[in-house]
């Protein structure tokens, strides 16, 4: 019997990565989070079938921003696309094989976009034609949903014969998604409008594709710095929180973001021009402890944008505290809890309010948002001391946020504790001396 010494290594290494990427892609914060991508064969053709492909985004908090998804699979024969609604194919591939009637697109591992909006009519299918862009389910489940239309040829014409495409990816438009095989389900059930009548695919397939922060980026895309009101220190970000491989290529004065801007606009492919800082993040979640009251404390959030070439649409910023299951009161920002497990309530996503400060604008005057929360104290849990009155965890569109070590934290001076208790204490002194005298 022959042993190969290098088959087991090779094979206990490919093991522990699959098992790596399946961990990767679970995040704590929104367990079951995902994008399931469902094709229903609606009708038969002479030589295939016409299908409506929906993208339902069941993420809580992480979208897909501008320029929008892109959506690719490998055929398992020799199917092609005779024509597309509410999306296109980016290339069509080699057609000469065909006379008269020209596919829309004759390759065999396709990549589908989205339509732009303002599309005509005839070229729009319900849920189509946003550019791509999809929010979260958390943020607006009406409008985490992408559609379109495609009929197949030179495919299956029955359930028996049809054969499922394979090797799925999606892009948002960045790396981090990888998708599962294609698996048969249920047909999809419809009721028209008036609700008195059902109808069901002739044939569902599902395709469920999960997020990876370490797939998508090497390094975080955002950091969180840190103060409070009774200690002068200001805990910056970690530095090179964001890493530093492009330190050499950021931005640090008004001269140059202006020249960078110009070749940037005069070129198709974009890239991030980001400012100078320790941390080279484009993205920086301020959190300030700011005031301290008997009943209740504040804490002010400042988001700031470092990125001169890049706005952010439908921003999200999600925060893990233990306080978060007492807050009162939200200004300027939209507030939802996050109950991923029912035995706690410590996770909230903020974002901006539609119309007002729903996009972060690119780095300058105008590139920051800005909230304070006031929040109910437990005096069974409440205190300064020890950091505890600065968040656990911080996402920002997605994609966890770089913390400062927690021994960096700005600490509670010894004197400072009973200076806030007697301060409290002399507050309540006074009021019951004020109701005494009334």
């Amino acid at each position: 019997m022959s042993f190969n010494k290098f088959a087991y290594p090779l094979a206990l290494a490919t093991f522990f990565a699959t098992i790596i990427s399946q961990a990767a892609a679970y995040d704590p914060l929104d367990p079951t989070g995902n994008i399931t991508i469902k094709w229903d064969v609606m009708s038969w053709t002479p030589d295939g079938y016409v299908a409506v492909v929906t993208m339902t985004n069941f993420q809580m908090f992480r979208h897909i921003t501008s320029p929008g998804w892109n959506l690719g699979w490998v055929w398992a024969k020799k199917e092609v696309i005779w024509s597309m609604v509410g999306a296109q194919a980016n290339d069509q591939g080699d057609c000469s094989k065909f006379k008269g009637n020209i596919p829309h697109c004759c390759k065999r591992n396709p990549t589908v976009v989205d339509l732009l909006p303002g599309v005509p009519y005839n070229q729009q299918i319900a849920n189509c034609c946003k550019g791509g862009v999809v929010a979260s389910w958390g943020q607006d489940p009406s409008a985490a949903v992408s559609s379109f239309q495609l009929s197949v040829g030179r495919a299956g014409t029955s359930n028996k014969t049809v054969t499922l495409p394979k090797n799925f990816t999606l892009l948002d438009p960045a790396l981090g998604y990888t998708c599962s095989q294609a698996k048969k389900v249920s047909s999809s059930v419809f009721i028209t409008a008036d609700g008195r009548r059902k109808t069901q695919a002739l044939m569902t397939w599902n395709v469920t594709c999960t997020y990876s922060q370490i797939l998508a980026s090497r390094y975080p895309t955002c950091c969180v710095s840190m103060s409070s009101f009774y200690n002068s220190t200001v805990t910056p970000c970690p530095t090179c929180s964001c890493g530093c491989q492009s330190r050499n290529q950021c931005v640090s004065s008004d001269s140059e973001i202006r020249t960078v801007v110009a070749m940037n606009a005069s070129t198709s492919q974009q890239t991030n021009v980001v400012r100078c800082t320790n941390h080279m993040c484009p993205i920086r979640v301020h959190w300030h402890v700011k005031l301290n009251y008997k009943e209740y404390w504040r804490v002010k959030m400042t988001i700031t944008n470092f990125n001169y070439q890049k706005n952010y649409t439908q921003w999200t910023l999600v925060a893990q505290h233990p306080n978060l299951n007492n807050i009162t009161q939200v200004f300027s920002f939209d507030y939802k809890p996050l109950n991923p497990y029912q035995s706690t309530n410590d996770t909230g996503m903020f974002y901006g309010l539609k119309y007002y400060n729903d996009v972060l604008m690119e780095s300058g005057p105008d590139g920051n948002v800005q909230s304070e929360l006031i929040l109910q104290k437990d005096m069974n849990t409440f205190t300064f001391k020890q950091g505890w009155a600065f968040p656990r965890k911080i996402y920002f569109n997605g994609d966890e946020c770089m913390m400062p070590p927690p021994d960096a934290y700005p600490y509670l001076p010894n004197s400072a504790n009973s200076n806030l208790i007697a301060s409290s204490t002399m507050a309540s002194f006074l009021l019951l001396v004020l109701l005494v005298f009334w």
